[in-house]
C-alpha cells in the first residue's frame, strides 16, 4: 500500500476568453448599454444580436476598447484591460475587424497585410543600424507569414495589386488577414456577412468557421441568422442596451421575447 500522499490536482480552469462585467455607457444622458454581462468561454463561437438600437456595437466597443464604459470591467484572458485602451488589447491576445473595412488604398493587398505585424525591431531607429540582421530576418519571417494568410484567404494572387481593386468582400478577408498578422487567440467580428455576395460569403463562413476549429475564440455581430445559426455555439440577444436572452441559436430564434423586441424595432 502507497502511504505517499493523495494525488492533488492543481490545475486551474481556464479563464474566460472575455469576461465583461456591469457594463453601462451613456451618451448624453441615454443608456446605451446598461448593466450588461458577457461571457465568451475559451474556444467558444458566441454571437451577439439583438435589433437595431439594441447596444450591440457600444457593449463591442467597449471590449475592443474603442469606448470607455461609465461603468464595468472587462477581463481579456482573465487579465484586466485598461478602459477605452484599443492598443493595450492586441497585447492581450485579441483582435477586432469593423463591419466597413478600410484598408490603405494606395498600398498593396501584401502590405495592408503587414501593417499588422506587432513589435518589430525594425520600427525603431537603433536596432535598423546596429542589428540589422536580425530585422531583415523578422522582415522575412512576416513577409512569409502574410503570404500564408493571404493563401488561405486566398488573396494570394492579388498579393502585389493595390488594396482599391478589392470587392467588399474581398476587403473583409484583407482585413481578417491584417488582424491575424499579430497571433489574437480572440477574434471579435463586426458583421462581416454585410453587403457580401452569397458565394463570397460562403467562403467567409468556411475560413471563420476554420479559425475557431484552430482554437480561435470569437464573439460575432451578425444579423444574417443563418450565418449566426450555422457558425454561433450559443447566441446573447440585447434590447434597449440591456441583457434580454440567451441560448442556442435555434431556441433564441423561437423565442417570444425576441421575436416581440425585433418586431417592436421594425413597428
Amino acid at each position: 500500500m502507497d502511504g505517499g500522499p493523495a494525488d492533488v490536482r492543481t490545475d486551474a480552469p481556464a479563464p474566460c476568453a472575455i469576461d465583461a462585467s456591469a457594463i453601462s455607457l451613456a451618451f448624453g444622458g441615454v443608456k446605451a448599454v446598461h448593466g450588461m454581462n458577457l461571457k465568451l468561454a475559451a474556444g467558444e463561437f458566441l454571437g451577439l444580436i439583438g435589433p437595431n438600437g439594441a447596444g450591440k456595437t457600444t457593449l463591442f466597443n467597449i471590449i475592443a476598447g474603442s469606448y470607455r464604459a461609465d461603468e464595468g470591467t472587462v477581463l481579456i484572458q482573465g487579465r484586466a484591460a485598461p478602459r477605452g485602451d484599443a492598443k493595450s488589447r492586441i497585447g492581450l491576445g485579441l483582435g477586432r475587424t469593423f463591419q466597413i473595412p478600410k484598408p490603405f488604398p494606395q498600398m498593396t493587398v501584401l502590405e495592408n497585410v503587414l501593417t499588422g505585424a506587432q513589435n518589430q525591431s525594425g520600427e525603431r531607429i537603433w536596432p535598423n543600424f546596429l542589428q540589422f540582421g536580425r530585422v531583415a530576418a523578422e522582415e522575412r519571417a512576416a513577409v512569409e507569414k502574410a503570404q500564408a494568410l493571404l493563401e488561405f484567404f486566398k488573396l494570394a494572387q492579388l498579393a502585389r495589386e493595390p488594396a482599391r481593386v478589392l470587392s467588399g468582400g474581398q476587403r473583409k478577408l484583407l482585413e481578417l488577414a491584417r488582424v491575424l498578422m499579430a497571433d489574437p487567440q480572440i477574434l471579435l467580428l463586426d458583421e462581416p456577412a454585410a453587403g457580401v455576395n452569397p458565394a463570397l460569403l460562403e467562403f467567409i463562413i468556411s475560413r471563420v468557421l476554420e479559425l475557431n476549429t484552430q482554437g480561435k475564440s470569437i464573439l460575432l455581430i451578425e444579423h444574417n441568422m443563418d450565418m449566426v445559426t450555422r457558425l454561433c455555439h450559443r447566441v446573447v440577444v440585447m434590447a434597449g442596451g440591456r441583457f434580454l436572452t440567451e441560448g442556442a441559436p435555434q431556441d433564441v430564434a423561437r423565442n417570444p421575447a425576441v421575436i416581440e423586441a425585433y418586431l417592436g424595432a421594425a413597428a
